[in-house]
């Protein structure tokens, strides 16, 4: 029997009333929570003392624990989990406006993917006050078309598509005086090399050509078929890792600790290896998936939990996720409905 079933089972009525109405009271404070605030709540009227004895058996399953400064009890990890996945009621749909938000900064409009992507984690921050975060996975899918087009004397836009529908745009310097033929010929030259191709492969067929002399290229437009190239080069060999609105996480901090907490979690943010662990967790489910507290080695000791969904391209591959990090009291109800209209609202794009 799955843990979270057990710890059901082994609640009768009262305990689980008990239970429900101090972890939805947690949720809205983030504070301990005492008998006296549940009996107010409480939809049975029960005397703070029964309340007293209930809490101490739901702190003897584990679900409770008390902190050494306060009278009142908090929610463990394995309680937060059996509240979240046996007890939480969805809010449902998000309202006309939420959706609307979300399509908006979703919307392509001449925008690379990347663009949309930053501006989808800014509006997941916004609406849910938490730091919004989106994992993108290395493009490994073949490559479907090369452009470079010029926008003023000394700047080219290069356009490269993948072969699943994504669109990358990168503004690149270019020498004073660089005629459009050399463009023409750079983008001709990538696209006679792509052959259905990643992005890696032909960036070493490309160098192979270049260094045979078997590439017919003057020396402008070589230097701009390898800045061209170079433009994804300094990407994380896993894949990139967005992370917006940090400052809602430091609007919980009440000690100097938690802050210190924060920090360590800032900087685990902007490792490699957490980009590669998170796409690892990630990409491989279906559906909303909810990190809480040290269920997650990343969130461990800093009292936050992670929503996150993956989102998937016209083949139903997910090519990355993208989620919430707030503290772990954060309204669940509210946010996973949120999570996952945006990670739907950027699987169209990719349709």
């Amino acid at each position: 029997m799955e843990p979270v079933e057990s710890a059901l089972q082994v609640m009768n009525a009262r305990s689980r009333a008990v239970f429900q109405t101090l972890v939805d009271a947690y949720m809205e404070t983030g504070q301990p929570v005492g008998s006296k605030m549940i009996s107010a709540r409480v939809a049975d009227k029960l005397s703070p003392a029964t309340i007293r004895a209930v809490m101490a058996d739901l702190e003897a399953t584990g679900l409770l624990y008390a902190p050494h400064t306060s009278a009142g009890r908090l929610p463990t990890v394995a309680g937060l989990r059996v509240f979240v996945n046996g007890l939480l009621e969805i809010s449902g749909s998000l309202d006309s406006g939420e959706r609307a938000s979300i399509d908006s900064r979703c919307a392509v409009a001449g925008r690379s993917f990347s663009e949309v992507l930053n501006e989808a984690t800014t509006a997941l921050s916004g609406l849910s006050r938490q730091a919004g975060l989106v994992v993108a996975p290395k493009v490994d899918s073949n490559l479907k078309h090369i452009e470079f087009v010029q926008l003023d004397g000394h700047r080219a836009l290069v356009v490269m598509v993948s072969a699943n529908g994504q669109v990358e745009n990168r503004i690149i310097e270019v020498p004073p005086g660089t005629p459009p033929a050399a463009l023409a010929q750079a983008s001709n030259f990538l696209n006679a090399q792509i052959g259905g191709h990643t992005l890696d492969e032909t960036r070493q067929r490309v160098k192979r050509e270049i260094a045979s002399k078997r590439a017919q290229l003057d020396s402008l437009t070589s230097r701009l078929v390898a800045d061209g190239l170079a433009l994804w080069s300094d990407e994380v060999p896993g894949g990139t890792l967005i992370v917006r609105g940090q400052s809602q996480l430091l609007s919980d901090i009440t000690a100097i600790t938690d802050l210190e907490r924060i920090r360590h979690l800032f900087e685990a943010l902007e490792t490699e290896a957490c980009v590669l662990n998170l796409i690892e967790q990630t990409t491989t489910a279906d559906g909303v998936q909810i990190f809480i507290g040290a269920e997650h080695e990343l969130f461990r000791d800093t009292g936050c939990s992670l929503v996150i969904s993956p989102y998937r391209d016209r083949e139903q591959n997910v090519v990355g996720a993208i989620g919430v990090i707030g503290p772990s009291h954060m309204n669940y109800a509210r946010i996973i409905p949120m999570v996952d209209y945006t990670a739907q609202a950027i699987s169209k794009l990719l349709d």
